[in-house]
């Protein structure tokens, strides 16, 4: 079953490319967020708000579930991650108000993502550095902005899983 047929908002690459350079006025200037969103939370929420205002569209480059168990390997004692499937974190994703689309990728870093969508404002959250960001030097060199948004909530996915634990 293709997810991306049944999910509006969905796209995959190439078709987000040709949406964007179809009607650049609509999508522009475009802001690019990326990451698991596992268990969403108010701070997810509030992080999508914050970054959707900095621009008239707002991607989500989404951490296939392949990513996903690449960047946060299996730990004794843990549930396999991600806890929810690819094709339902991105159903949620792309029915949120401030979300426009969800792209998703197999990498662990959006590098590729941005290479090919050039996103004019590139936002992760105000737990990263520019230094710490591998997909910087992208975004920086076709003249894009970084922006790192605080997170007004410390919540985490780990967070959450962890009080789940604890209260067997």
């Amino acid at each position: 079953m293709d997810s991306q047929k049944l999910i509006s908002g969905l796209y995959s690459l190439v078709e987000l490319e040709q949406t964007i350079n179809s009607q650049p006025t609509y999508w522009r200037p475009l802001v690019f967020t990326n990451g698991c969103f596992d268990l969403l939370h108010a701070g997810h929420i509030r992080y999508l708000w914050a970054a959707k205002s900095l621009g008239r569209s707002l991607i989500v480059g989404l951490n296939s579930d392949r990513s996903v168990q690449k960047i946060k390997p299996q730990t004794s004692g843990y549930p396999v991650r991600p806890i929810i499937p690819q094709d339902q974190r991105a159903e949620v994703l792309v029915a949120l108000k401030p979300v426009d689309g969800v792209v998703m990728f197999d990498e662990t870093t959006a590098t590729h993502l941005i290479e090919r969508l050039k996103p004019d404002i590139y936002v992760k959250g105000g737990d990263y550095s520019v230094d710490t960001l591998p997909e910087a030097p992208i975004v920086m060199g076709y003249g894009g902005k970084i922006s790192l948004v605080q997170i007004e909530v410390s919540n985490s996915t780990t967070a959450i899983i962890n009080r789940i634990l604890q209260n067997k």
